[in-house]
């Protein structure tokens, strides 16, 4: 099977490119770029010297010539090469936002600034987070005519965290606080000054704060998970995103108030200037069952046992999305700790799952390397 990779110079296409080398129903690639037509991907990263060399053709080839094609381009610039891949029935995986918010173009226009060129094209669309749509993907995929909206690197590891909880009645009323670190590849390959050594090494800080454009994929998300039913409109979410002086990975830390019946007894106003009891601790395990039972067969998310709290170095390179469930010591507050490699989970492991889910591969395929940890 040929694959196309269009945008294979930035950071997530590079990373399509490299898992995808590997991948055991992959034959060949055809790699485009816009900004580097013509130059060698070997070149752009010799980290590839010897396992992969190709020349960087238009992305309208790519579109035309393989059998399922990757698009890691900025958002409002994909569709046509979107439709082109539908014209001549090749699955298209966006890891844009363009095709995150189905047909909810006011949303789309109002965060990312742009409407969308092709509405029609939503009809073949699909949220490609596997764990939440895995039913859709495959059953838009059997006829190889679709296109699956990527999610976003923070949503994922944000809704994964939540998912149990929403869906099995814990979280009560109240807002639920999501607090996230990212690495500075969430950025992107071109340079800023944001991401500009001096200005993010021994440092980290929030940005747009109240304002950034993932908020409202992950209030969708948590609205479709909820237990209240995909037409409510769920809970309130607050997102901060922060920037941290790593190259990959994003923790997020999740405070979701728990419902009456989910509180611990044994919380009293004074319990936050006491170690949790022993009553808070056993509620914390069922709640962690909870979770285990609720993953039990995915693939690719870990709760982690009792003791372990997740951590990015455990997941760099990796696919997997790792989870450790506590409490606040008043019993009333579950905290949920998320951590996933933005550019695999986050992006391009999440696309070429996708990829396996639509064509009925091994789900896993390409994507079983254990996590490297320093």
């Amino acid at each position: 099977m040929i694959a196309g990779v269009i945008g294979a110079a930035g950071y997530a296409g590079a990373e399509t490119v490299r898992l995808l080398s590997g991948h055991p129903e992959i034959d060949a690639l055809i790699l485009a770029s816009v900004s580097f037509e013509g130059e060698r991907i070997e070149h752009i990263y010799p980290n590839f010297l010897g396992k992969i060399s190709a020349a960087l053709v238009k992305p309208e080839d790519a579109a035309a010539g393989a059998d399922v094609v990757f698009a890691a381009l900025p958002h409002g610039v994909g569709e046509p090469y979107a439709r082109t891949a539908l014209e001549r029935g090749i699955p298209f995986i966006d890891l844009s936002a363009d095709y995150r918010f189905d047909d909810d173009e006011a949303v789309f226009t109002a965060w990312y600034g742009k409407p969308y060129m092709f509405p029609e094209l939503r009809k073949w669309s699909v949220y490609g987070l596997p764990e939440l749509n895995r039913d859709r993907i495959r059953k838009l995929g059997l006829g190889k005519k679709v296109i699956i909206g990527n999610p976003g690197c923070y949503p994922t590891g944000a809704s994964l965290g939540a998912f149990p909880a929403l869906a099995k009645g814990l979280a009560g009323p109240g807002t639920i606080i999501v607090d996230s670190a990212s690495g500075v590849t969430g950025g992107g390959r071109e340079p800023s000054r944001s991401f500009h050594y001096p200005e993010c090494a021994d440092s980290t800080a929030p940005y747009k704060v109240g304002c950034h454009r993932h908020t409202p994929e992950i209030n969708r998300n948590f609205a479709a998970m909820s237990a209240s039913g995909a037409g409510a409109s769920g809970p309130a979410v607050i997102f901060t995103p922060h920037l941290v002086p790593m190259n990959r990975g994003i923790l997020s830390t999740i405070y979701i108030p728990l419902t009456g019946s989910w509180q611990s007894t044994g919380g009293t106003s004074g319990a936050a200037v006491r170690p949790p009891s022993k009553e808070i601790e056993e509620k914390k395990g069922e709640i962690r069952d909870l979770y285990a039972d609720f993953y039990r067969d995915e693939p690719f998310v870990r709760v982690l046992p009792p003791g372990f709290i997740a951590a990015t170095n455990r997941v760099r390179f990796s696919n997997f999305c790792d989870i450790s469930v506590h409490l606040d010591p008043g019993g009333t507050t579950l905290i949920v700790v998320s951590a996933l490699d933005n550019m695999i989970k986050g992006a391009a492991g999440q696309a070429v799952q996708n990829m396996n889910i639509i064509f009925g591969f091994n789900e896993a395929a390409g994507l079983q390397a254990v996590p490297a940890s320093f």
